[in-house]
């Protein structure tokens, strides 16, 4: 009999460590949820000049960026998908290279997985309504396939660079006239 109270307070510590154990999963499914419910929106100026580099760093080298040209998007607490023109003239990576990429949680652009990192990416007219868009690790030049971008039939101002959130619309990041859509694998 004297060994029944160790049994019933091992009983009571393993029930107390599966409860702990629910209440932290449950915390964590929650703590997901919250995070893939968060509304992204529009960077700001501020925001952008935060993140976006003066100098892409591409290769070897440090290639200038055109501030002007940046554009992205946040879910306000601290993660970005964004980018921005580089100014490629005079380095190798002229004719290769023309766009500086950088994501916080991983994305989906076509059939390529882009985790959270930096990345370059370049394009090439294939036809009337469709260019070709190749993307590369920024600091080891490493080829991670392309994606087709189209036209948008859509009229309005064209920008260097867009990346759009979704809401209404799914998300896109669009180049001039053309666009291709992306989607958050996980956060």
């Amino acid at each position: 009999m004297r060994s029944f109270p160790a049994v019933v307070l091992l009983l009571l510590t393993v029930g107390s460590l599966g409860q702990a154990n629910d209440q932290k999963r449950q915390a964590n499914n929650q703590k997901w949820r919250q995070s893939t419910d968060t509304k992204w929106r529009q960077a700001t100026d501020k925001e952008l000049r935060s993140i976006i580099p003066a100098r892409a760093t591409v290769e070897k080298e440090r290639i200038e960026t055109e501030f002007r040209t940046a554009a992205g998007i946040t879910d306000g607490h601290g993660k970005f998908i964004a980018g921005v023109v580089m100014i490629t003239a005079g380095y190798s990576a002229e004719g290769k290279y023309s766009h500086f990429f950088l994501t916080h949680v991983p994305i989906k652009c076509g059939e390529i997985d882009l985790r959270a990192g930096e990345y370059v990416f370049g394009y090439k007219r294939i036809d009337q309504n469709t260019i070709e868009i190749k993307f590369y690790e920024a600091s080891t030049a490493k080829f991670l396939g392309d994606v087709r971008a189209h036209l948008d039939p859509r009229k309005g101002p064209v920008r260097s660079l867009v990346v759009t959130p979704g809401g209404n619309e799914k998300p896109a990041v669009r180049i001039g006239r053309f666009f291709f859509e992306y989607s958050m694998t996980g956060q």
